[in-house]
């Protein structure tokens, strides 16, 4: 099984609600955004897939939040890390998943030393 791992971020600012502490205040992060997709057969030239296809894809969703409000970005539901990856992963899966392709995971990391992983079952 081979594992394919892009990597990218966008910044915006997002209100977390009823957590209790500063991060209830308006804020802004630069969010770094990993998406991992996994395949056991490579094409004939020898590739999983594209980098430059992954990186266009995954570019496309992060624009939607890059230098945003998230609060607005993901309407009633808590902007938070956890949930920021889990909207991505729900958009990357509808254009991502192919016969020889599946997307594994998303890592949404908030900073240098703190990140979630969202992935779902077997895709």
């Amino acid at each position: 099984m081979y594992e394919l791992m892009i990597e990218t971020e966008f910044a915006a600012a997002h209100q977390l609600k009823e957590i209790r502490g500063g991060c209830e205040q308006l804020h802004g992060h630069t969010w770094k955004v990993q998406v991992f997709v996994k395949g056991e057969r490579l094409d004939p030239s020898g590739i999983l897939v594209d980098f430059r296809s992954m990186k266009r894809i995954v570019k496309k969703w992060t624009a939607h939040l890059d230098h945003h409000y998230l609060n607005e970005v993901l309407g009633s539901t808590n902007p938070t890390t956890e949930n920021i990856a889990k909207y991505l992963f729900q958009r990357l899966k509808k254009e991502i998943n192919l016969e020889t392709i599946k997307l594994s995971k998303v890592r949404v990391w908030e900073a240098k030393d703190s990140s979630i992983t969202y992935s779902q079952g077997d895709n």
